[in-house]
């Protein structure tokens, strides 16, 4: 119950200061470029969303790099991936993959093997116990990113998406 009260009170606490204040008003200046004004902004804003999700998966005892992982091994299956693939698909990249594989065995929701046919390439899977651990805290990410993007209605967060898309696609 309290977990879920200090989820309401950070989420007021953003509404209010992301809705309410404008970004000038946030980092108390004035006459931002424009560019400048949109990447305070987008990373203001993934900075919450970001803590909205990690706040919502904290009670399961699970980062949300691990749960990255745990996803991107659920879209893998039934093949196996190893490394380099899980570290591609990570939202954010990092060079600890193998840290967060090894954690995820620990927990019972990954396994690792050695490929038969090429001893020195690494393959991880999920395990039963993983997917049924995706399959039990699925909801709550789903109602956490309902909460993030409630504001905008399918139309808007089609253009937002196709416009995130575009402005990633000519800093190529």
């Amino acid at each position: 119950m309290l977990n879920t009260m200090c989820n309401i009170q950070f989420y007021i606490t953003f509404v209010y200061t992301i809705i309410v204040m404008t970004i000038e008003e946030i980092i108390k200046t004035t006459d931002l470029p424009l560019s400048r004004k949109l990447v305070i902004n987008l990373l203001l804003t993934a900075n919450w969303a970001t803590e909205m999700i990690s706040e919502t998966l904290k009670p399961f005892d699970i980062s949300l790099q691990q749960f990255n992982v745990l996803r991107i091994l659920r879209g893998q299956q039934p093949k196996a991936a190893n490394l380099s693939t899980i570290n591609e698909r990570m939202v954010t990249k990092m060079s600890n993959t193998t840290r967060l594989v090894d954690k995820l065995i620990k927990k019972g929701y990954v396994d690792r093997s050695t490929c038969p046919s090429n001893r020195r390439k690494v393959e991880i899977t999920i395990t039963t116990e993983g997917l049924s651990f995706l399959e039990k805290i699925d909801p709550k990410v789903d109602q956490a990113e309902k909460r993030i993007t409630q504001q905008l209605n399918s139309k808007e967060l089609e253009q937002l998406n196709i416009m995130l898309n575009t402005l990633r696609q000519q800093n190529k």
